[in-house]
C-alpha cells in the first residue's frame, strides 16, 4: 500500500461508521485509547471505538510510515479531529497487516490525548 492510499485508509478510520470498524479493525487488534476503558482487544476494541463520531475534520501532521517487514505498516501522527464544537487532538500510531492483496487490517491503535 503506498503512503497516500495509507493516510486515506487511516483517515477513513476517523471518519468511520460501525461497519467500517468491524471490516478493518481485525479481530486480533489491540487498542490503548484516551478514554474508558482505556486498553482494549478484539470485539471490545471495535466496541470501544464504535461509539466515537465520525468527524467532520481530520488532519494529520507529523506523520511518519514505517515499513518493518513485508505486509507490515506501521504509522505515527498528530491528529485533531473535529465535529461541531466538539474537538480532540492526540498523538497516535497504527499498525496494519496485510491479510491478502489489497486486504489490509489494523492490529494495533493507540492514542495519547494532548488536550485542545
Amino acid at each position: 500500500m503506498d503512503d497516500t492510499r495509507v493516510w486515506a485508509f487511516e483517515r477513513g478510520l476517523w471518519q468511520a461508521t460501525d461497519e467500517r470498524y468491524h471490516e478493518r479493525v481485525d479481530p486480533e487488534c489491540i487498542m490503548a485509547l484516551s478514554h474508558e476503558p482505556y486498553l482494549a482487544s478484539g470485539e471490545d476494541a471495535i466496541s470501544a471505538v464504535s461509539g466515537t463520531p465520525e468527524w467532520d475534520e481530520v488532519e494529520f501532521s507529523d506523520d511518519t510510515i514505517s515499513r518493518p517487514q513485508e505486509g507490515l505498516i506501521v504509522v505515527g501522527y498528530r491528529v485533531r479531529a473535529a465535529k461541531g464544537d466538539n474537538i480532540f487532538t492526540a498523538a497516535c500510531t497504527s499498525v496494519y497487516r496485510r491479510r491478502a492483496h489489497e486486504d489490509w487490517t489494523v492490529v494495533q491503535h493507540a492514542q495519547v490525548a494532548l488536550g485542545n
